[in-house]
């Protein structure tokens, strides 16, 4: 059965007189927002990193662990842990404790991340971001069997017989979130985790091949098929004007500013509707996005939906709204169209 759920990033909000909510502010309604989400039935929340100032989550299983003492059935994980500059013994120790507090709901979605800040600030090389990574998930996926490790690489201290702690009663659910790239794909299946596929622009469609490449690879490495998932963007308001009124500056601005950054063209006149017409923006009313995450999901054949649901400059009310609709409207509409 399919299933549904929302991740944030734990972008800066706004507050009534549209100046930036202080992070501590974001964080606390980061909480708010999965207690909302467990009220709605939803079966996933989760929360990224990152180490700028226009997100407020630099530690998601800390944000998670408060959400865990709230809630009681949702499942609860990274969006994504940023493993290349992290300790995958930390992050197996963490979760495992998260997994402990929630009554087995913790999950890891690893990844790259979206952003390098994390790099230059934890002392890692930009020039190692490939070894990092690889090492790093190789043993992770040794640390998730729980018993004895013995490893060695060139991007932390060896192992030898090491067992970590704490224990878990089921072992941790862990995806690896991938942008993209068939190498990442072939990765995910050799160490056999859940593919978490980002699509936040384009078509997704085109994506199609990487979930028949992530199958083929599993077979051929002989390994269990695990579950996809995909994440995107989105917004639901009562209308489809309404949800592209709020929407539409936000995304403008922080496209803009990433733009900036990375050396991207500013968005052009028509990229905003040609996203949520037929890329991967899921904005509009209710019906309008029940009906485009139905399409997705009958071309894909994923088991999971993910919808990012923090937008750029929103507003608190807007934010809860949304959830609400998308929980109570937006995931009955999709179940009954796939059914």
């Amino acid at each position: 059965m399919t299933e549904f759920g929302l991740d944030t990033f734990g972008g800066v909000t706004e507050d009534a007189d549209g100046q930036p909510n202080a992070h501590p502010v974001v964080i606390r309604d980061i909480v708010e927002d999965a207690v909302l989400a467990d009220e709605v039935g939803l079966d996933f929340f989760g929360v990224g990193e990152h180490h700028r100032p226009d997100f407020a989550v630099s530690s998601p299983e800390m944000v998670l662990a408060a959400i865990a003492g709230r809630t009681k059935r949702i499942r609860l994980g990274s969006a994504v842990t940023v493993l290349s500059s992290d300790d995958p013994v930390r992050v197996f120790e963490r979760f495992a404790t998260l997994d402990a507090v929630s009554d087995g709901r913790a999950e890891i979605v690893a990844g790259r991340g979206s952003f390098i800040e994390s790099f230059p600030l934890f002392g890692y090389d930009l020039g190692d971001y490939e070894v990092l990574f690889e090492e790093k998930l190789e043993l992770l996926s040794r640390l998730l069997t729980e018993g004895p490790v013995t490893w060695s690489g060139t991007t932390r201290a060896a192992l030898t017989d090491q067992r970590v702690f704490p224990t878990t009663a089921a072992g941790i659910p862990t995806w690896v979130g991938v942008g993209g790239s068939p190498e990442s794909v072939v990765r995910t299946a050799k160490h056999n985790f859940g593919l978490f596929l980002a699509i936040i622009g384009g078509e997704p469609e085109r994506f199609a091949p990487y979930i028949d490449l992530f199958e083929r690879a599993q077979d051929q490495f002989g390994v269990a098929h695990k579950p996809v998932a995909v994440h995107s963007p989105g917004f639901v308001a009562a209308t489809d004007a309404e949800a592209r009124e709020i929407v539409y500056p936000g995304w403008v601005d922080m496209r803009t500013r990433i733009g900036r950054e990375r050396g991207w063209p500013a968005p052009s006149a028509g990229d905003f509707e040609r996203e949520i017409d037929t890329g991967s923006l899921y904005v509009g009313s209710p019906e309008t996005v029940a009906a485009k995450i139905a399409r997705t999901l009958g071309v894909l054949k994923a088991d999971r939906f993910d919808l990012k649901y923090d937008q750029s400059r929103l507003g608190r009310s807007a934010q809860l709204a949304s959830i609400q609709l998308y929980g109570e409207r937006v995931v009955p509409m999709v179940k009954d169209m796939l059914g």
